[in-house]
């Protein structure tokens, strides 16, 4: 029998800084990737005005400098950290983690990339997969005990996997996960990365709720960011269409970020985990043929799938280990 959906008093035109409105997050300790440009600017900018510490976890520390700098003066807050983060390369995430000392209450995996062909990390790993997902599982498993250490210390922490809408155009292909067999497409490649993320939300829920840990995934919905710059003339046109057809519309970046601070800080999320988000509650699932068009704010079932949550955490940690 199916749960019942989570629900709380926020919609698709709420944003970050409403659903923060009363909410005091000073001695919170956060991190942000990606956060020097876009959504994850937003999303650090909001938890920094309602008090929390955040590190800025970024490839481009000059950007993430002006970044923190801009946040500073709008909030009248702590000045964020920034710690340079490249997701792709496995020296860098296990640096950030190593470097890291003392509780971490929120870890917000936000950063993501767009290809518009084929391209591999150092390990040949196809680049959207393993910077969208298995970067933010290094990460995120690299912070667990910091992420205990902060449940400890403020009755919970949370995971905010951001995932999107493009997952439901493919489960995770365990038979190729890195596009060596068959041909590539970058919007298939981005598919199943938002796949994963969610996926890992399920299986680090399951492995870490008793250590005081829990993980969502969130849809942000569309909104324009510089991660559209990469598209192909072929996933534009397959935006526009998708817009045409009111399967989204385009959301501020504030209204794109209150899904992300939802899962962060709403109660109604306490201790709830593998859930996945959108407009700020808890989506319906639907089949895996379920059309798009007809269910844009759904989630497909091979993105909540239990026995694939943890069929990818087994891979994906014997991949990061090699």
């Amino acid at each position: 029998m199916a749960h019942a959906l989570i629900t709380t008093p926020f919609t698709a035109s709420s944003t970050a800084d409403e659903v923060l409105r009363g909410i005091d997050l000073a001695g919170v300790r956060a991190i942000v990737t990606g956060a020097s440009s876009g959504l994850g600017t937003e999303t650090a900018r909001a938890l920094a005005a309602a008090g929390a510490d955040v590190t800025l976890a970024v490839r481009n520390t000059t950007a993430g400098d002006t970044v923190a700098g801009t946040i500073a003066r709008s909030t009248g807050g702590i000045r964020p950290r920034v710690v340079r983060l490249d997701l792709a390369d496995r020296t860098s995430v296990t640096r950030f983690t190593d470097a890291w000392h003392g509780p971490l209450h929120l870890l917000i995996n936000n950063a993501g990339v767009v290809t518009g062909g084929l391209e591999r990390t150092r390990e040949g790993w196809e680049l959207q997969f393993a910077t969208n997902h298995l970067g933010h599982f290094a990460l995120a498993t690299g912070l667990h005990d910091a992420l205990a250490l902060g449940a400890a210390d403020r009755d919970g922490a949370r995971i905010v996997s951001v995932s999107s809408t493009a997952h439901m155009r493919s489960g995770v292909d365990f038979d190729d996960l890195h596009f060596e067999r068959r041909g590539y497409d970058p919007q298939i490649a981005y598919a199943r990365s938002k796949t994963a993320n969610s996926l890992f939300a399920v299986e680090a829920t399951r492995r870490w709720a008793s250590d005081g840990i829990v993980a969502n995934a969130v849809n942000p919905g569309g909104i324009a960011t510089g991660l559209q710059r990469n598209f192909t003339p072929a996933q534009k046109a397959s935006l526009a269409a998708a817009e045409a057809a009111g399967v989204f519309t385009y959301k501020t970046l504030g209204q794109g970020a209150a899904t992300s601070i939802v899962a962060a800080v709403a109660p109604e999320f306490a201790r709830s985990g593998g859930h996945y988000l959108d407009d700020a509650q808890e989506a319906r699932t639907v089949p895996n043929d379920a059309d798009l068009a007809q269910h844009p704010h759904g989630v497909k079932e091979w993105a909540l799938d239990p026995a694939l949550a943890e069929r990818l955490w087994t891979v994906s940690a014997d991949q990061i280990r090699t």
